[in-house]
């Protein structure tokens, strides 16, 4: 899961089409990489709660999800990712490539509402659980 999803979760009303879609898969399948970590505590350190909030996060999503680390195997692929999207004159974000290259060691579905971000990546399933089944 991007964390784009995982901070929906945060919402004092999240999605109800991402609950239902939740709510329909074993948690242990719910996983996101380490770098949507890392942009999640980015943004909770811009705030002036940032303990409070950061605890919420853990609690509330961190703790209920598995995540995945980033290795050189994903490393690897991101490099070649970015090399080709430059080579095709396309601008991609580093923590997008990272986290799709995550994404494809692993063999997961792209969960985000970000999908023009990362239907640039062929092999990549992507969906958005923002949106009705």
């Amino acid at each position: 899961m991007d964390t784009n999803i995982l901070s929906e979760l945060l919402k004092k009303r999240p999605n109800p089409h991402l609950i239902e879609r939740l709510r329909s898969r074993e948690p242990e399948s719910l996983c996101t990489s380490c770098i949507c970590v890392m942009e999640l505590r980015f943004g909770a350190a811009l705030r002036n709660d940032t303990d409070v909030f950061w605890e919420k996060i853990a609690e509330e999503i961190l703790s209920k999800v598995t995540i995945l680390p980033l290795e050189s195997h994903e490393a690897v692929t991101a490099g070649s990712l970015l090399a080709s999207f430059q080579k095709a004159g396309q601008m991609v974000g580093m923590e997008d490539i990272l986290i799709a290259s995550t994404a494809l060691h692993h063999s997961c579905i792209m969960v985000t509402g970000n999908i023009r971000h990362f239907s640039k990546v062929k092999a990549l399933r992507v969906e958005n659980w923002l949106e009705p089944v």
